[in-house]
């Protein structure tokens, strides 16, 4: 079902085929889209539209496009699901997260090889035991683009969560028994950072047979904080950005030698 005023358009992202690339860069931000797009060569904005900015350029010659998706997973999913329906196959997840283990400082880079499902979008989409899980290509791609760029970097599982409020307030909701337990387990896991997106567009990824991975950009770390360590907060996303662009670079090449 299609309750665009224009049929061609997707209903929320007002986007329709031919107007983005294969490869999509996924910021919450609608305001970072903008910023992402200067990257990219002849840029020019396709749909705005609720919290969902578009614009589609070229990256060594491949049509290549960026969409903001806002917060958390009902819309992140949408995102990915129209932008698929519109010619899309590749996407990375660009963010910010909350680093959780000690040495996740702010200003680092997070590449997640998985998420936790502790988020209600993903489980309309398959079974809780199945696992949110990146593409290992495109996680490659991640990794070998922050090596190359000197830049601190974790890779590893992410939690994702739907409220906010219940990781940095957990005392004050009613379930805080489960959120303050859960979070001590995520942390005695390994579980590197926090965000929102990352479990619900594995999920759809997964069930769509697309491509996906994600980079953050560590905010601060709330664990750091508590023991007294250095905190800043940090809000410069530009080097995540870069990542992700130099990563594309990689996967675009790949691809066209392997046919793709």
């Amino acid at each position: 079902m299609n309750y665009s005023e224009d049929v061609n358009r997707q209903y929320h992202i007002q986007v329709q085929k031919g107007e983005v690339g294969k490869y999509v860069i996924l910021p919450g931000d609608p305001k970072r889209c903008a910023k992402i797009a200067k990257y990219f060569d002849d840029a020019v904005l396709v749909a705005d539209s609720r919290e969902y900015v578009t614009y589609t350029g070229y990256l060594d010659g491949v049509k290549v496009s960026v969409t903001s998706t806002g917060i958390g997973g009902p819309s992140a999913s949408i995102a990915m699901e129209e932008l698929v329906k519109s010619g899309a196959d590749t996407f990375i997840r660009v963010g910010t997260c909350g680093g959780m283990q000690l040495d996740v400082k702010s200003g680092d880079l997070v590449i997640a090889t998985g998420a936790i499902r502790m988020e209600g979008t993903s489980r309309e989409y398959a079974p809780i035991e199945f696992p949110a899980v990146a593409d290992i290509g495109i996680t490659n791609a991640l990794i070998t683009s922050a090596k190359e760029m000197g830049k601190e970097f974790h890779t590893g599982v992410v939690q994702c969560k739907d409220a906010f409020y219940g990781q940095h307030a957990p005392e004050s909701m009613p379930v805080s028994y489960e959120l303050l337990s859960k979070w001590e387990a995520w942390k005695r896991l390994g579980c590197l950072a926090s965000e929102m997106e990352s479990a619900a567009l594995f999920i759809v990824a997964s069930t769509l047979r697309v491509r996906v991975g994600s980079v953050f950009l560590v905010v601060a770390n709330q664990e750091r904080e508590r023991e007294g360590l250095d905190n800043p907060v940090i809000h410069d996303t530009d080097m995540a950005i870069r990542t992700a662009i130099e990563a594309l670079r990689k996967l675009i090449k790949e691809d066209q030698e392997g046919g793709k």
